[in-house]
């Protein structure tokens, strides 16, 4: 195909103004009003609206990023971390008394469970011994299992021993603080959660609704899941939630930048979208087959016509402006003839083509993502097959290891300790991440090394080595990180988009009844004057 050629059909497969969508999103904005009436009058709940429900708010065992989320919002940690991914003072501050030994000091913040007690040093002992145990089952305590002793040295202070050295251990401690006697108790905290955090839970009458309430002041705001898109518009357009954050198709993105109600926000995100590998698979265990793949993906055409914009490409699971990030690797470049020879080493190509199954999840616009990465793979020679399922059966199908291909997102990554948990030999499941089985000694030896090292420049030098290392391995080939999108009403304020899409913003967002009142309004007339 001709380059011109080519432009217009990417135009018409990423970019169309789809006139026939936008009439349908007004009409049922219209029909919506008519059937249900005017739009219900305000109440003192904020409704957030979000694509997938919270599934286990206990933090030991949570490993979705909705549930991570919500967790951030009900417990205190120990330790925190600031934009460019340092670990900075949570509930504690900590010093190194020598090579094995951390000594941390709790402050006065945060200190008090909703239920009334008082957060000790006891209780932090008991969460991290709760990891620790076996029986607990967590799929985060492998990352912990250097911890050798825990000493309660008073109400205020403990230490931590470990069984060796490790520079960067006390990043490893963003784990939610449970009260000591109901981790004793059994109690179920995956549906009774009981943290030091902002926020408690007030009330989960169902999977798709959890009501939370702010404890500095009581405001209350409701988690409601709604999994289409379109649904979700509309539900704001109806002030029925006032807020949505991500998850949303970029078309609607703009359609909602066009209603009088409505603000739409955006930030830079760090979150890091990736297509990954089965590499037990006969075929993908082969690196050309892997390279050759990473040249047919033309990720800038799928930023600028299918995102619009919203997002920048990655090489690297850590973003570049990351303390330990690798700013000057280089993207493989889209190279259609240099995959097809790759692929015809393998004796593969558009004559005979390779069959491949790849999974995704069943959001309609992550289901267009792989159909473009289908249609651009079909020219070099490489015939997808998409696979898309709800979010449960997908994502458990991706930690068993029942796949070819498929593609996911990291969310909520601090610090560099990721590497070990996805790429480490010895972090495959359930130790940990590693879910498309990768073993390769050179990245292992790397992310030891990078572990033990003390100066904060070696390590990231050991760092940006070993992002070069997986580059040329690829594990995974890197995609982009997508954009924070916020949509909220009008008469919603006071919310900061985190650039890893966390919900920490719901803790200084707050509502003006009189401006809800005033918003619907302005929602009837524009609805009235496009019919």
């Amino acid at each position: 195909m001709h380059n011109s050629q080519h432009q217009r059909a990417l135009k018409t497969c990423y970019h169309p103004r789809w006139p026939l969508l936008r009439h349908l999103l007004g009409l049922w904005a219209c029909l919506l009003l008519v059937a249900c009436g005017a739009p219900n009058e305000p109440d003192s709940v904020i409704r957030f609206g979000i694509a997938n429900s919270a599934r286990n708010l206990d933090p030991r065992h949570a490993t979705d990023a909705t549930s991570e989320r919500v967790n951030h919002l009900l417990y205190r940690t120990l330790v925190d971390f600031d934009d460019t991914g340092q670990v900075v003072p949570g509930l504690a501050t900590w010093e190194q008394l020598s090579a094995r030994r951390y000594r941390f000091a709790l402050g006065q913040e945060g200190r008090r469970f909703s239920d009334g007690s008082w957060l000790t040093a006891a209780d932090v002992a008991a969460t991290y011994q709760s990891l620790l145990d076996p029986a607990t089952g967590s799929p985060h305590g492998s990352q912990l299992d250097l911890i050798e002793e825990i000493r309660l040295l008073d109400e205020d202070h403990l230490e931590f021993v470990l069984s060796r050295s490790d520079p960067l251990f006390p990043s490893y401690l963003g784990l939610g603080i449970l009260p000591a006697k109901a981790v004793a108790a059994g109690r179920d905290f995956a549906r009774a959660p009981l943290g030091s955090g902002p926020f408690l839970v007030r009330d989960w009458p169902e999977t798709g609704r959890l009501l939370l309430e702010r404890r500095r002041d009581g405001q209350r705001i409701e988690l409601v899941t709604v999994k289409d898109p379109n649904v979700r518009v509309m539900k704001l357009l109806r002030g029925e939630v006032q807020m949505l954050q991500n998850d949303l198709a970029p078309e609607l993105v703009d359609y909602l930048r066009e209603q009088s109600a409505v603000v739409v926000e955006t930030r830079p995100g760090v979150n890091f979208a990736y297509l990954g590998f089965n590499l037990e698979d006969p075929l993908l265990s082969q690196r050309q087959l892997r390279l050759a793949i990473a040249h047919a993906i033309d990720r800038e055409a799928i930023l600028k016509y299918l995102f619009r914009g919203l997002g920048r490409p990655a090489q690297a699971l850590l973003p570049p402006e990351h303390w330990a990030g690798a700013p000057d690797l280089k993207p493989y470049a889209h190279d259609p003839q240099r995959a097809r020879e790759l692929l015809a080493e393998l004796g593969y190509g558009p004559e005979r083509p390779l069959q491949l199954s790849y999974k995704t999840s069943s959001d309609p616009f992550r289901l267009r993502v792989a159909s473009v990465i289908q249609a651009q793979l079909k020219p070099v020679g490489i015939e997808l097959r998409i696979r898309s399922y709800d979010w449960g059966t997908f994502f458990g199908d991706i930690k068993a290891g029942r796949f070819q291909l498929y593609s996911l997102t990291w969310v909520g990554v601090r610090g560099p300790d990721i590497f070990r948990y996805v790429f480490h030999s010895e972090s495959l499941p359930p130790k940990g991440a590693n879910r498309g089985r990768f073993r390769d000694a050179r990245v292992d030896d790397l992310i030891d090394r990078a572990g033990m090292t003390e100066g904060l420049a070696e390590r990231a030098r050991l760092y940006r080595e070993l992002q070069a290392r997986l580059l040329r391995e690829l594990p995974y080939v890197p995609l982009w990180y997508e954009d924070q999108i916020l949509a909220r009403r009008a008469e919603i304020s006071g919310y900061r988009l985190a650039p890893d899409g966390d919900y920490d913003g719901l803790e200084s967002v707050v509502t003006s009844r009189a401006q809800v009142r005033a918003g619907r309004s302005g929602v009837r007339g524009a609805v009235a004057s496009r019919q």
